[in-house]
């Protein structure tokens, strides 16, 4: 690292002004700060040394969506080798997986850093670091169908129309992974839904074998179509391990919550909603299981919601995004427990979206900023009595 770090001291006067890669100094400070926590300070005022900052906590997040990322590659791979009848072992089909996976993290990346890296030349400023955590997430909460060339486009859209548009990392109103998931929904439906996008029918560089018509249903998807109350899937312990089709990173519980251990430990995340979103989540599918219609989703047992789907990494890794959810102690409460409810509500009553965590969270993105309004302003009120008691 000493090396390194004498090199990138040797070059830097090229990026500073009047150097002659001037131009990209932007560039250079996004990776120079990305390796190295900087050593400059503010000139005056009160500040507070830290070995922290935002580019260490989105590295964090990162690594705690690793074991997500690492079983969403073996998985993709499992279910192509099963459902087509390959033959091959763990080492095959977590390579078939990674080839599988790769090409959209990298499309992330190089599409949404890219204009990143553009703005910030544009606008002379710093490059920010929230994308680090945006361009893993992405990959993670779409199908593993999804092309590479719609992914990338709404990756675009995101970045530009919901990221840099109200400002860049930290102003943005809507978590920027999850518009992503959003605009793929709404703009290409059929690659986002349906029984054919969440298994590769593909034989990769060779392993596997390809397959025409390929289709294999989620859990959720299967509740969706029924009608009776007992046309719910079972309980299995695949859904907690994670070995049953979905997206490729929101499959394993087992996975998110080593993710979850890890952000609640550095207290890079905020276990007062991660919990609320459980708790929501549970009391709104038990009241459904009692008092809803007759469907299979209705019916579906709460304990059943929190682990299929989407909610389990929704609760852990989007509900928890620090810049677009509540800011107060107990806006967190009420902004997860309300994320839990709607996720619920949309998956029970709307059966053509069972996948409700999306716009549960979406939503209450709005919602967010109001309800740490109303806790502020009730805690100013609490406060004027006692002065007026006193």
């Amino acid at each position: 690292m000493k090396a390194l770090r004498k090199y990138l001291d040797k070059i830097k006067p090229h990026f500073e002004k009047g150097g002659r890669l001037h131009a990209f100094r932007s560039v250079f400070d996004g990776f120079e700060t990305f390796l190295f926590v900087p050593n400059s300070t503010s000139g005056s005022g009160v500040h507070i040394h830290d070995a922290i900052d935002s580019k260490r906590i989105m590295s964090i997040v990162v690594i705690a969506l690793v074991p997500a990322l690492l079983f969403g590659m073996f998985n993709v791979g499992y279910q192509h080798f099963t459902l087509t009848g390959a033959q091959g072992g763990f080492l095959e089909m977590f390579a078939y997986g990674f080839l599988a996976v790769l090409p959209k993290i990298m499309v992330s990346y190089i599409v949404g850093l890219g204009i990143e890296f553009v703005v910030a030349q544009w606008k002379n400023e710093e490059i920010q670091e929230g994308f680090l955590v945006s361009g893993i997430l992405i990959p993670l909460i779409v199908p593993v169908g999804c092309p590479l060339w719609i992914l990338a486009i709404a990756t675009a859209f995101s970045v530009i129309f919901v990221k840099e548009i109200y400002g860049g990392t930290g102003m943005n109103v809507f978590n920027v992974a999850l518009a992503t998931r959003a605009f793929l929904f709404f703009a290409y439906p059929a690659k986002m839904s349906g029984d054919a996008v969440w298994v590769s029918g593909e034989s990769i560089f060779g392993l596997g074998q390809t397959v025409d018509g390929l289709t294999a249903a989620t859990a959720l998807g299967e509740a969706s179509t029924a009608v009776a109350s007992t046309g719910y899937p079972a309980f299995s312990w695949d859904m907690v391990i994670g070995l049953i089709p979905g997206s490729i990173g929101e499959t394993s519980v087992i996975a998110i919550l080593l993710g979850a251990a890890l952000l609640l430990f550095t207290g890079v995340a905020s276990w007062k909603i991660m919990l609320s979103v459980f708790v929501g989540g549970a009391c709104m599918g038990w009241i459904f299981n009692q008092f809803g219609p007759d469907t299979a989703m209705a019916h579906l047992p709460w304990w059943e919601h929190l682990l299929l789907g989407g909610f389990c990494f929704g609760a852990v890794f989007m509900a928890t995004d620090p810049v677009t959810a509540a800011r107060t102690e107990t806006g967190k409460y009420i902004y997860g427990f309300l994320i839990g409810v709607m996720a619920i509500v949309v998956r029970a009553l709307n059966a053509g979206y069972p996948e409700g965590m999306m716009l549960a969270i979406l939503l209450m993105n709005i919602f967010a900023p109001l309800i740490d309004y109303y806790v502020v302003q009730a805690n100013i009120k609490r406060r004027e009595k006692r002065i007026a008691k006193s």
